[in-house]
C-alpha cells in the first residue's frame, strides 16, 4: 500500500467523530500486520493530535484525513477544514507531547495552506 492507494476520511470536527478516524487507523494498521499494541499506540496517537485540532466543543468544519503505508510505516495525515477560518494555532500540551513522543516515530502539528494540519508516522517493528 503507497501513497496511490490512500485511503480517505472526512469527518465533521467534533469530538464525538474521532471515534472514525481512531478506526480507520486502527483497522489499517492491523491489516498491515501491526501488533496490537502497536495499533493502541496510534489510535492513542490520532486521539491526541486530531483533538488538538477540534478541541472540547468541536468546531464547525470538518477534518480530512488520509491514511497510506510508507516503507513499513503508517502515516496519517489531518488538515482542519473549518467554517469559522484558520483559528489560532494548534497548540498540544506538554502531556499531549510526551504521549505523541511514546507513541508514535514523528509527529508535527502546523498552520498549512488550508487549516491546522498534523502528521505523525508509526513505523511496523516486523519481527
Amino acid at each position: 500500500m503507497g501513497k496511490d492507494s490512500e485511503v480517505r476520511l472526512s469527518i465533521p470536527a467534533s469530538p464525538e467523530f474521532l471515534r472514525l478516524a481512531r478506526l480507520a487507523a486502527a483497522g489499517l494498521a492491523s491489516r498491515m500486520g501491526f501488533t496490537y499494541d502497536e495499533v493502541e499506540d496510534l489510535r492513542i496517537a490520532i486521539d491526541e493530535l486530531c483533538f488538538s485540532l477540534v478541541g472540547n466543543a468541536g468546531r464547525p468544519g470538518t477534518i480530512v484525513l488520509r491514511y497510506w503505508m510508507e516503507d513499513d510505516a503508517l502515516v496519517v495525515e489531518g488538515v482542519g477544514q473549518f467554517e469559522d477560518g484558520m483559528g489560532t494555532s494548534p497548540v498540544l500540551s506538554p502531556l499531549s507531547q510526551q504521549i505523541l513522543q511514546a507513541v508514535v516515530d514523528e509527529h508535527e502539528l502546523t498552520i498549512g495552506p488550508d487549516g491546522p494540519e498534523f502528521r505523525l508516522l508509526k513505523r511496523h517493528d516486523a519481527a
